[in-house]
């Protein structure tokens, strides 16, 4: 599992419409009138994200991968030999998979067409939490929760036990999960 960041997001969507802006402060022109035509979408317009994530889009089935029909944002590309998933959220994008070739491609790809960080492993997503260890990879919300409680002034607070039977736990375990990799089944 790697995560990388795209430099600069909404330089690489593209305007569908003339949107023009009023000059900043201490640019001189040539041409009269105090106007700028945009060229590329910027942070704050009505459609960015939507443009830019069109335009991710695009390339992401133009390399192979497949639109997920459940998760508007995840990608899937799949063989024989391998299976990659792709998860987006802005400019954060999340790669998994079994096969390093592939993940090395796609990454190497997006460096090229957008300009990316590649961050490494991955740590943090999405408000979740992702450390491995010999055991495995294990996920978990401790940084958002320790947020929430901080946020409410609950971290002084102690601890106490709440008595709940074991196989409660497990189909409350089970539920939680299903609904998260809800998409990636089907």
């Amino acid at each position: 599992m790697k995560q990388l960041d795209i430099n600069n997001v909404f330089l690489n969507g593209e305007l569908k419409e003339d949107v023009y802006m009023v000059s900043p402060p201490g640019l001189t022109s040539i041409q009269p009138g105090p106007v700028c035509k945009l060229k590329n979408v910027l942070y704050g317009l009505k459609y960015a994200n939507k443009d830019w994530f069109a335009k991710l889009s695009i390339f992401f089935i133009s390399v192979g991968y497949t639109q997920s029909m459940n998760d508007y944002y995840l990608f899937i590309n799949y063989s024989e030999r391998s299976f990659t998933t792709i998860l987006v959220y802005v400019d954060d994008i999340t790669l998994a998979g079994n096969n390093k070739e592939e993940i090395d491609r796609i990454k190497q790809a997006l460096n090229k067409t957008f300009k990316s960080k590649d961050l490494g492993d991955l740590k943090y997503f999405f408000s979740l939490e992702v450390t491995r260890s010999k055991k495995g990879i294990m996920m978990n919300k401790r940084k958002y929760a320790l947020k929430l409680l901080k946020d409410a002034s609950l971290l002084a607070y102690k601890l106490a036990n709440t008595p709940m039977d074991n196989l409660v736990k497990f189909l409350l375990l089970k539920v939680c999960l299903s609904h998260m990799f809800m998409h990636i089944e089907g």
